[in-house]
């Protein structure tokens, strides 16, 4: 068989439509990977034997316990109350909130948190929180899914989060009602 310049030139297209092919392949591969999907930052801390989270653009501060004022006969979500930059904040229980939750041990910090309505307060917890993200779309799934203050979201790794929307558990404290899930 006799190999004419067309055959060479078929030969050459091929290898060059190959190499085409596999180098669009890996941009694809690239492009897929490096694709940000949009996300939800949190600052995740434990309640009990559970994990919970608030979005992290509420938290102001994180502060020893130790700065509370107890106030007696005070209603019993309230621990008491704080200084923090010139104003009076309110220190709540934030198991108490949350309908009876029971902390793993003492709580030590004080988170100061914006409550949704511009006004500050400040929330027990058992340990500063650490900062992390969650999907956005899977809290704005939640957040429809959910009427009450806690949404239940799974993180990539399959771990069960409790987002507390401030504004709906303040709204619901203010109106007597309890946090559904």
């Amino acid at each position: 068989m006799k190999v004419t310049p067309r055959m060479v030139e078929e030969a050459q297209e091929a290898e060059a439509r190959d190499l085409l092919a596999r180098r669009a392949a890996r941009l694809r591969e690239r492009g897929e990977s490096t694709v940000e999907e949009a996300v939800h930052w949190i600052a995740e801390f434990p309640l009990g034997e559970e994990r919970y989270a608030l979005p992290l653009e509420s938290l102001r501060a994180a502060l020893p316990l130790r700065m509370v004022t107890p106030v007696p006969l005070s209603a019993p979500a309230v621990i008491g109350v704080l200084r923090f930059q010139g104003q009076v904040l309110s220190a709540l229980s934030l198991a108490s909130l949350l309908g009876g939750h029971g902390w793993r041990q003492d709580p030590a910090v004080l988170l100061v948190v914006e409550k949704g309505d511009g006004e500050l307060c400040a929330l027990d917890c058992e340990a500063i929180p650490r900062p992390t993200t969650l999907p956005l779309a899977a809290v704005e799934a939640a957040r429809a899914r959910t009427e009450g203050a806690v949404m239940e979201i799974f993180t990539s790794d399959r771990q069960l989060i409790h987002l507390i929307d401030l504004k709906r558990l303040f709204a619901e404290r203010d109106t007597g009602g309890r946090h559904g899930r």
